[in-house]
């Protein structure tokens, strides 16, 4: 019988694979980080090659790691990096072009001409997004108007278009021989192509950006057999569950009623609140489909999307030197007491949710003779925890609801400083759960319930459990105070790039 759910977590620096037994619970895992290609300044580009070689590598390591056999695992599910936009052609599987990747910015001037005249927000009723770099549509145009022949194969119905979830299920399936060329309403909803209500691609949106619908996969649910692996180590096990990552994570911290939320501290990082049935509408925060899980209707969520948080670790290690692994962060930033009034804005691909400003750019600001790396390594995990309550006061307004707790996951949440401050800052208490790897396990869940190995949400919500619980400590007038520092900082950063401030190639 089979014991296991094998999910696939393929994120934007690396792809994980994590065996869960029927508890919920790892049993294995694999992890293989696959190239940046970054280039020119705002480009950002995956092998798309890479990564699927890079899945069928983790995969078998994820057996081997536990000893399991193949026919232990029951089913297989999938959660992506969502906007990241890969075209390829069917007769042969090979991409015309690397991955464009979700933090990529290239496409900023066909966005200013979309957007000309109705402004950014004029497919938001409909698809829930404004037009922005951040979303595949722009992406995609920009392949087909950029790659010699690109858009002639297109409109010849020769090319395919997916985010990472069906790039890798049509190559799961059979790949130029027969794969599954589909999406699900999660992932589908991030390409600014996909009506929020009819679950369906959106005509206007297409015409738009010039993009034939021949490119276009199936919109399915969140949680179904697509068809069959026909690849070793798993061939025959059912591809059963695709979600994006966020969702996943929503999914895998069991947030399933109205005005529950999950932040997940990742590259970026990524707050979403359930809003049940209701398709609530914003300005600031993008909306979004939760899930639809089989045959029930969508449920869907406000989400505020953070462009760095993790990547700034990132940064203070690769660019500047100052830490040699992330992991040295918190005891960097706790060899200072405070930040000494340094604030670090890390809009590096400018601001996304709440501002939505892409002419942002990054900045440290407060700097005096006294500022030293310790009050820079703590101002940069301040700034994730001040970029969440900017987007949690904008979600808890639209939807009504008041927070009574946050749950968090993602590598940042093993900071025990960063939570704490998030806590303080929130005024709202912040759960860790024992399962930190939420978006492999939503994944997992999302397969498991495909294939019976889960009874529903409530089963599901049994094998969720928190490992740690951070409540708030700080003064109010101390909260508001750094809250209108960091609003100070990051007015800074705005306004800064014009038609001749990018440096060239």
């Amino acid at each position: 019988m089979a014991r296991y759910t094998a999910a696939i977590d393929q994120g934007t620096t690396s792809t994980r694979a994590i065996l869960f037994d029927a508890d919920g619970r790892p049993a294995g895992s694999a992890r293989r980080e696959h190239r940046q290609i970054l280039p020119r300044p705002g480009w950002v580009e995956h092998d798309a090659m890479e990564i699927w070689q890079g899945t069928v590598e983790v995969l078998g390591g994820a057996l081997a790691s536990c000893g399991a056999d193949p026919s232990d695992v029951a089913a297989i599910g999938i959660a992506n990096q969502r906007e990241t936009t890969v075209l390829w052609e069917r007769a042969t599987g090979r991409p015309i072009h690397n991955a464009i990747v979700w933090q990529d910015t290239r496409t900023a001037e066909l966005v200013r001409e979309l957007s000309a005249g109705e402004g950014p927000d004029r497919l938001r009723d409909r698809v829930g997004l404004p037009l922005s770099t951040y979303f595949s549509g722009p992406k995609i145009a920009w392949l087909l108007d950029h790659v010699d022949g690109a858009r002639r194969l297109a409109q010849e119905g020769e090319l395919a278009f997916g985010t990472i979830d069906s790039w890798l299920l049509w190559n799961l399936t059979g790949g130029a021989s027969g794969g599954v060329h589909a999406t699900d309403v999660t992932n589908a909803s991030r390409t600014m192509l996909m009506d929020l209500e009819t679950l369906d691609w959106h005509e206007p949106s297409l015409q738009l950006m010039g993009i034939p619908r021949s490119l276009l996969g199936e919109i399915r649910s969140s949680s179904e057999i697509y068809g069959e692996s026909r690849v070793a180590p798993l061939p025959g096990c059912a591809v059963a569950g695709m979600v994006g990552d966020q969702q996943a994570a929503l999914l895998g911290q069991t947030c399933f009623r109205a005005g529950e939320a999950k932040n997940t501290y990742g590259t970026g990082s990524f707050l979403l609140m359930h809003t049940g049935a209701r398709v609530a509408r914003s300005r600031a925060l993008l909306t979004t489909p939760a899930a639809k899980l089989g045959e029930a209707p969508a449920s869907y969520a406000l989400e505020g999307s953070i462009a760095v948080t993790g990547a700034a670790v990132q940064w203070l290690r690769d660019q500047l030197g100052l830490i040699g692994s992330a992991a040295e962060v918190e005891e960097l930033a706790r060899s200072v007491q405070d930040n000494g009034g340094v604030y670090f804005v890390p809009a590096f691909s400018g601001l996304f949710s709440p501002h939505w400003r892409e002419d942002a750019r990054g900045a440290i600001v407060g700097l005096t003779a006294y500022a030293r790396a310790g009050h820079i390594a703590r101002a940069t995990l301040e700034a994730a925890a001040w970029q969440t309550v900017e987007v949690i006061e904008a979600a808890v307004s639209t939807a009504g609801m008041e927070l009574v707790e946050l749950r968090v996951d993602g590598g940042m949440t093993a900071n025990d400083l960063l939570m704490q401050f998030q806590a303080d800052v929130l005024g709202a208490a912040v759960v860790r759960p024992q399962v930190i790897e939420t978006t492999a396990l939503g994944a997992g869940f999302a397969a498991g319930l495909a294939v019976g190995m889960f009874a529903g949400e409530d089963d599901l919500c049994e094998r969720w459990r928190a490992d740690r619980r951070w409540e708030p400590s700080m003064e109010r007038s101390t909260r508001e105070r750094g809250l209108r520092n960091w609003r100070k900082a990051l007015a800074r950063t705005l306004d800064w790039v014009d038609e001749d401030s990018e440096p060239s190639a």
